[in-house]
């Protein structure tokens, strides 16, 4: 096992929601003297400092100022979320001695793969801490909770023909035998807090299998979560390790919500980053013309994992643009702007992989096949920025339990930091110097 995927096991194993992602990216920049800021207070940031902020605990942006001025904004954007089942306010639902937690979907997912493996469940709390104040609590039980059984053949002789899952119905784990069993309970013994001191949740559920790296000769990784916490964890990792620039603000965003369609406060549709952009320019002195300009200099990298070729259905993907595992960083194109890729963007990304001596890949969808939308284009609604669509190929994309090449993320790290350290310039409408 290699150090990238080393690390990626480790953080994934440690950010069973995005509320736990998002903490561990918040201690990897303490750790490393990042300064925690705050949107509720003023900002002071200096020339050659790091900064981080987050929003909702469940997003986070990290900065690293320039050591001279401020002429234009690398970004690297992720996110933190992936599909699951949340759990629903008074969850328990009781059939005979079982005792059911009642779920609901979150994003799009793979259904079948959930069954039949331990989960467990991990989110937040809110608490009441005294007078008028609450405070938010992470929990993560840690062990193997609850399992969805299948039913047998033997009482569905069709289910090897296709089955169409009823969320409301089939999806509901069981829990427990014990019919005075209640979560919230079981959450307030776990955080030894009172049980009426709960005021508030989002607790999910997760695959409690562990990160493995398989294959004849260990080409293959699988994990829960690798969609998008491989990109966001690289990102982060690209971010810590890059040289300060003297004009380029190196920025690491983590956003929640992707799989939702990123229309919250916290998603990639919010003015998180454009919010963060107009505080750091001011703290420098700037007015909406500077911004613009920085803006007009920048570069936006959209990572997010891409869709590589299936062995056992090699026809859905496109003809020409074939993507495999362990070959590089997946480039994404999308005619109807899905993707923010166009071919300006691609030359100068593919000058950065040249230069970062990194292996890439182009992804375009079948033309007979609608693709998913991701981060990018939703955040350059609110910031017009020169940008392109990548991610790493994986099999298996919203199963609770993906698969990746043994490779690929440390292609990712290496790329994420020779970003950083890269300054570009608009030197006239669409011509650019790429150093």
């Amino acid at each position: 096992m290699n150090k990238a995927v080393k690390g990626l096991f480790h953080f994934i194993e440690e950010s069973p929601s995005q509320f736990h992602g998002v903490e561990n990216q918040r201690k990897a920049f303490l750790e490393a003297d990042f300064t925690e800021l705050s949107e509720a207070k003023p900002w002071k940031i200096k020339l050659g400092k790091s900064y981080f902020v987050t929003r909702n605990g469940s997003s986070i942006l990290a900065f690293r100022m320039p050591k001279k001025s401020v002429g234009s904004y690398m970004i690297m954007a992720s996110h933190s979320d992936s599909p699951t089942f949340r759990i629903k306010e008074m969850p328990e639902m009781k059939e005979g001695h079982y005792v059911k937690l009642n779920t609901e979907k979150y994003g799009g997912m793979l259904m079948a793969p959930w069954f039949d493996r331990p989960l467990s469940i991990a989110g937040r709390v809110i608490v009441k801490a005294g007078a008028g104040k609450l405070e938010t609590r992470l929990v993560d039980f840690d062990r193997d909770l609850c399992m969805l059984p299948s039913l047998a053949i033997h009482m569905n002789r069709e289910a090897n023909d296709g089955y169409k899952y009823n969320a409301q119905k089939d999806m509901l784990p069981l829990i427990s035998m014990d019919e005075k069993f209640n979560l919230k309970e079981l959450v307030a013994k776990e955080l030894s807090v009172k049980v009426d001191d709960i005021i508030g949740s989002d607790l999910f559920l997760y695959n409690r299998e562990k990160g493995k790296v398989w294959g004849a000769k260990d080409e293959f990784i699988s994990s829960r979560r690798l969609d998008d916490l491989q990109c966001s964890y690289s990102s982060m990792v690209g971010l810590l390790a890059a040289k300060n620039s003297d004009t380029a603000v190196q920025i690491h965003v983590t956003f929640d919500n992707e799989e939702v369609g990123s229309g919250t406060k916290q998603g990639a549709d919010s003015t998180f980053l454009y919010d963060t952009l107009i505080r750091i320019n001011e703290s420098q002195g700037g007015n909406n013309s500077s911004l613009l300009t920085a803006i007009a200099n920048s570069f936006m990298v959209s990572a997010d994992n891409a869709h590589a070729l299936h062995p056992n259905y090699p026809e859905k993907s496109d003809p020409t643009n074939k993507v495999y595992m362990n070959q590089g960083i997946v480039i994404k194109f999308n005619a109807n702007q899905k993707y923010m890729t166009d071919g300006l963007a691609h030359g100068i990304f593919t000058e950065i992989c040249k230069k970062a001596k990194v292996p890439y890949q182009t992804f375009v969808n079948r033309s007979d096949v609608a693709g998913g939308s991701t981060l990018g284009n939703l955040s350059n609604a609110h910031v017009s920025i020169n940008g392109v669509d990548i991610g790493l190929a994986q099999l298996a994309m919203h199963s609770p339990y993906e698969t990746a090449g043994v490779k690929d993320t440390e292609y990712l790290q290496k790329i994420a930091t020779k970003f950083y350290e890269t300054v570009i310039e608009n030197i006239s409408g669409s011509n650019y110097t790429v150093k």
